[in-house]
């Protein structure tokens, strides 16, 4: 079972959210000889430009094809799909960025949620999920520096998990098995008491 993880900070080895996932996806090659794990930095290259991609969306919608620059724009997004969609297995690792994700991962939600790819619309039954029932397992990794689980609104809010996991369970791309949370004042909290 191949996986695939999709990292959207920018930050390298000093980004929380790439140390973790590189301890689970060593650990998953370890525990799975031969399989395959591919490392997608959402940062390494320009995602299409989501511009002429809504233009393009919107003819497919229409029942055309897209032509032109909006064709070129809907090949690459569709090769981003195929690339998210082909893996068996996929961790994303999710820095909060002003109590949300960070704008390329929102990019590639964007992207990646066309018709015909993730979702169908039906006009009596609303919204059909493509890709439900494939058997993928799905992994999220959850970093920020202030906010954590239990602490109060000083601390901020969490518009990080709530929004990518509404999109996890609206696109139905798989069974989400683990979602870890870490933050450093948390940390630093419970650091605290226990030394204390």
């Amino acid at each position: 079972m191949n996986l695939l993880h999709i990292s959207s900070s920018p930050r390298g080895t000093d980004s929380e959210s790439l140390r973790i996932a590189k301890v689970f996806t060593d650990t998953y090659a370890e525990s799975h000889p031969g399989a395959v794990v591919d490392h997608w930095d959402l940062w390494d290259a320009p995602l299409p430009d989501m511009a002429l991609g809504a233009k393009a969306k919107m003819t497919v919608f229409g029942g055309g094809t897209p032509v032109g620059a909006e064709g070129r724009v809907w090949a690459e997004a569709r090769a981003a799909f195929d690339r998210f969609a082909a893996a068996d297995r996929v961790l994303f690792s999710v820095p909060m960025w002003n109590a949300g994700i960070p704008y390329v991962l929102k990019q590639f939600i964007d992207v990646v949620s066309q018709p015909g790819w993730i979702f169908g619309v039906d006009p009596v039954e609303g919204y059909r999920h493509l890709l439900a029932d494939r058997g993928t397992r799905v992994a999220v990794i959850y970093t920020s520096a202030v906010w954590g689980p239990g602490l109060g609104p000083e601390f901020g809010r969490d518009f990080q998990s709530t929004y990518f996991d509404d999109w996890l369970r609206w696109a139905r791309v798989g069974t989400v098995i683990a979602t870890v949370f870490f933050g450093l004042v948390v940390l630093a909290i419970v650091l605290a008491l226990v030394l204390h």
